[in-house]
């Protein structure tokens, strides 16, 4: 009897076929709504996922101002950086970040430390498309809309 043969196939550049997908952000809690995102773009969800390859999709998140944190991390969750100096620490909490100028950085944040560090990473970085409104420039390339909120009744606040 002939032995059956097990290969993995790894997939290439050429060969990986990106999707665009469009989420709405509304209601959502960050951290669960941050590793659906981050497995998309690394491309965990195909069948054809090769670590080494950007094998991952384009996600579009729309509503990214209106994310929401569990129990007291909203005034209690602190974002720090440093300047370079000595004793240059800084720091700011998370409902600050989304009272100010850019409040989608909460999620980008979470997404990109989610994403391995690196040129691959940096690539799928750029395949994440954050919006604190509900209009978005890429209707040309015909999203489909994930509902996050229906995967688990965890991941919307108060549902």
């Amino acid at each position: 009897m002939k032995a059956l043969m097990k290969t993995t196939k790894s997939a290439k550049p050429a060969e990986v076929e990106k999707k665009w997908h469009l989420i709405d952000a509304e209601g959502l809690v960050v951290g669960r709504l941050a590793t659906i995102v981050a497995n998309i773009l690394r491309g965990k969800h195909k069948p054809s996922y090769t670590p080494h390859v950007d094998c991952g999709d384009h996600v579009v998140v729309i509503n990214a101002d209106k994310v929401r944190f569990t129990g007291k991390k909203l005034s209690d969750k602190v974002y720090y950086r440093h300047t370079g100096y000595i004793g240059g620490i800084k720091g700011v909490t998370a409902a600050k970040i989304l009272e100010g100028r850019f409040p989608e950085r909460v999620l980008e944040k979470a997404v990109e430390r989610m994403i391995p560090r690196g040129p691959l990473g940096r690539d799928q970085m750029r395949a994440l498309h954050l919006y604190s409104g509900t209009e978005h420039p890429h209707g040309g390339q015909s999203p489909e809309l994930l509902d996050v909120a229906a995967m688990n009744r965890k991941n919307k606040v108060g549902a």
